[in-house]
């Protein structure tokens, strides 16, 4: 589903570009949680950052915002999306790459030597840690919106057969409902004026596909599947689940591209 990471990307290189206010930063991130706090990882970080150290009391957005602005006040974010095997985009080992992998998200400001991870900790709560990278990142890997679109197209029509002869919804009666409920269900996701509209049509695509594969993954061994054919649709899903984040880091990107050129006029 869609990624609060993806969020605070493009919104705060927006309001590095000058194309967003703050309050809108802020409202973004509303639908993610009612709270929203910021710790540093370590009281090097909180020194350098002027945010609260491990232990202190959390401080909220609004300093990670003016953090942001001191450190690198025309940089712009790097929506990462790890995975187990497929680690695109982390600046290499440490803790920001460890917790965002565990996490499966996070925005990192390569300008400012940053990273940030969304954590829940409380009901309503979401806290944003912030880890400190290497200012010597290698760059991002280039992937074009119109390929990575494609390619998740592909990967869910060449999976078609495989996923329909592996029993995908043959077990569960009502799951065309479950995955509507639960396209429903997510957070309405708040983007700025000038988002480019293949951006957020790659964004919904990949929502849509993400709620298929999460309804294709409930079945356990045990259940109706055996651990062979378990195993079997693990597989078959893992193509389809790799395009679905570089389509999401791809429609990010150039959506960070476009709005961090300057305010739309």
């Amino acid at each position: 589903m869609p990624c609060p990471s993806a969020t605070l990307t493009v919104w705060t290189s927006a309001w590095l570009a000058g194309a967003a206010a703050p309050d809108d930063v802020l409202d973004a991130l509303e639908p993610w949680a009612q709270a929203h706090d910021v710790l540093a990882a370590d009281p090097q970080t909180a020194a350098a950052t002027d945010l609260p150290a491990p232990g202190a009391p959390a401080s909220s957005v609004t300093f990670l915002l003016a953090a942001l602005r001191r450190t690198a006040p025309r940089g712009h974010a790097r929506f990462v999306l790890p995975a187990p095997g497929d680690i695109r985009g982390l600046p290499g080992p440490g803790p920001f790459s460890r917790e965002a992998t565990a996490a499966g998200e996070g925005a990192l400001f390569v300008d400012a030597g940053l990273g940030v991870v969304p954590t829940p900790v409380a009901d309503g709560v979401l806290r944003w840690t912030v880890y400190p990278v290497s200012q010597t990142t290698p760059p991002t890997e280039f992937v074009a919106l119109s390929y990575a679109e494609y390619e998740l197209r592909e990967q869910v029509r060449q999976s078609a057969s495989i996923l329909t002869s592996l029993g995908v919804a043959r077990h569960r009666p009502g799951v065309r409902e479950e995955i509507a409920a639960a396209l429903r269900a997510r957070p309405r996701s708040l983007w700025p004026a000038g988002m480019p509209g293949r951006a957020l049509r790659v964004l919904q695509h990949a929502d849509e596909v993400a709620a298929i594969l999460a309804a294709a993954a409930m079945d356990e061994p045990g259940g109706a599947l055996s651990a062979s054919a378990a195993a079997a649709r693990r597989e078959a899903l893992r193509p389809i689940e790799t395009a679905v984040r570089v389509a999401r880091r791809a429609a990010v990107a150039e959506a960070v591209r476009v709005l961090a050129s300057g305010p739309m006029v």
